[in-house]
């Protein structure tokens, strides 16, 4: 009985894992060859295989037609599941369009000229330097006139114009106000918000007799003389001209 209970098992697990196998691999397909296909027969010929066609991208092909598949991923004859989403890329044919020189006006009057060509604007870089103004279109890919390009696509390298001068920020712990104003002043740095601390409390012994409550008084304000005691940023960090710092005083 125990050697057929063991038998009657190892057919049952044997059975199980060979259903499961089938029910795993039975959900696979075989990607088909899409290149050379328009679009619509390559959405036929994968919903035929349960398979979602997806067009990503569009590139120029001297050798593919325009409107045809040109690439395609995963390749033919990879093994996927039901379901899986093939990328495809789809030919404009050759290049007909000359690639113009958008170069030394603004990024948008670039943008314009890339549009009104028929092409599309790709990735725009800004960079800091010193001799290009703020917003000049300093370089481009592909350049002017270029030939035999892969996209019609342009990006662009635009002028952020002078990086700022930047200090490390000076200890003004214990230096009245007035005196840090000035000297962050004529750095080019700003003054932002400055806060006064409540003056250390000191609380009543128990014997003491409890004095009446006092009106209350106006909130001080920050003057010349006020002593700082904290600062942001703290010393010795980066700080840029233009930018703002922040002080606690008393």
């Amino acid at each position: 009985m125990l050697l057929l209970a063991l038998v009657l098992m190892t057919v049952a697990l044997i059975s199980a894992l060979t259903a499961m196998k089938l029910a795993i691999h039975g959900r696979e397909v075989a990607i088909p060859e899409l290149v050379g296909l328009s679009p619509l027969d390559a959405e036929r010929a994968g919903a035929a295989l349960g398979l979602q066609v997806v067009i990503e991208r569009q590139f120029y092909s001297p050798d593919i037609a325009e409107g045809k598949i040109m690439t395609q991923m995963p390749p033919p004859g990879a093994k996927v599941r039901r379901g899986w989403s093939v990328r495809v890329a789809q030919s404009l044919g050759r290049q007909r369009v000359a690639i113009p020189d958008v170069t030394g006006g603004s990024e948008r009057v670039a943008e314009l000229n890339i549009l009104r060509r028929g092409l599309s604007l790709g990735s725009v870089a800004h960079i800091s330097l010193l001799n290009a103004p703020p917003d000049q279109v300093i370089s481009q890919s592909p350049p002017a006139n270029a030939s035999g390009v892969s996209a019609p696509k342009i990006s662009l390298l635009v002028s952020a114009g002078p990086k700022p001068a930047a200090y490390a920020m000076p200890n003004l712990t214990g230096q009245p106000l007035g005196s840090a104003t000035l000297a962050l002043q004529d750095a080019g740095i700003k003054v932002g918000k400055v806060s006064i601390l409540p003056a250390p409390s000191s609380s009543p012994l128990a014997s003491e007799p409890q004095a009446a409550p006092l009106a209350p008084v106006p909130a001080a304000q920050p003057n010349a003389a006020s002593m700082i005691v904290t600062q942001a940023p703290a010393p010795g960090q980066k700080i840029t001209v233009g930018s703002a710092a922040n002080f606690e005083v008393r």
